[in-house]
């Protein structure tokens, strides 16, 4: 399939954010469609939310928001806004950039435009080693903590934790800071408490 499987809204459901309802029923189906998924009715897969993932680790819910990260190939990490018939754009962008395309599109060939994360890494900063696999995150909305309260927590594989700030607007990126946090092990999953405390 020309786009790989985050451009396939038609035959396969990788590479997608999903949405169904699981108190219905639809024929052979153990569950039902939102009928405002964007695809209803349309060509493409009824359950289809969002596409043009590549691998989503991790989704959370804030202020109405849907937010997953997308683990990259070989150049970046990201965080996603998901949008209702968004189109993030793997396999063809990657972040902010061109995944291994000699043109880097803004939009696909029906003209609808590929939504830029809200974050990026690299996986390689001035030379050196810097990001391999994004752990996502969750927002600390824990008073307690107020240089963390209202932002965006964070990890990568290699041990880094991280603190974005979302900015008042649509503006993206965001701002991205590493935390000084010394983490022996590699973060495998940062939690939320009932408290609106973040567990890492």
């Amino acid at each position: 399939v020309p786009g790989g499987n985050g451009q396939d809204i038609t035959d396969n459901l990788l590479g997608s954010i999903l949405r169904i309802d699981v108190d219905g029923e639809n024929g052979e189906k153990n569950y039902a469609i939102p009928p405002d998924n964007p695809l209803v009715g349309e060509e493409g897969l009824d359950e289809l939310y969002a596409w043009g993932f590549r691998n989503p680790w991790r989704m959370e819910f804030h202020d109405g928001d849907l937010f997953a990260v997308d683990v990259g190939n070989d150049s970046y990490e990201e965080v996603n806004r998901v949008e209702n018939g968004g189109n993030y754009g793997w396999n063809v962008r990657e972040g902010f950039a061109c995944h291994k395309a000699g043109v880097c599109p803004e939009e696909t060939p029906d003209g609808d435009p590929l939504i830029d994360p809200v974050v990026a890494y690299p996986h390689d900063r001035n030379g050196r080693e810097f990001g391999s696999a994004i752990v996502g995150g969750r927002f600390c909305d824990d008073p307690s903590i107020p240089a963390l309260e209202g932002n965006y927590v964070f990890a990568d594989l290699r041990g880094k934790l991280f603190v974005s700030q979302p900015p008042p607007d649509d503006r993206r990126p965001w701002s991205m800071t590493v935390l000084d946090a010394d983490l022996e092990n590699a973060p495998l999953s940062i939690e939320s408490a009932a408290d609106g405390g973040v567990y890492v």
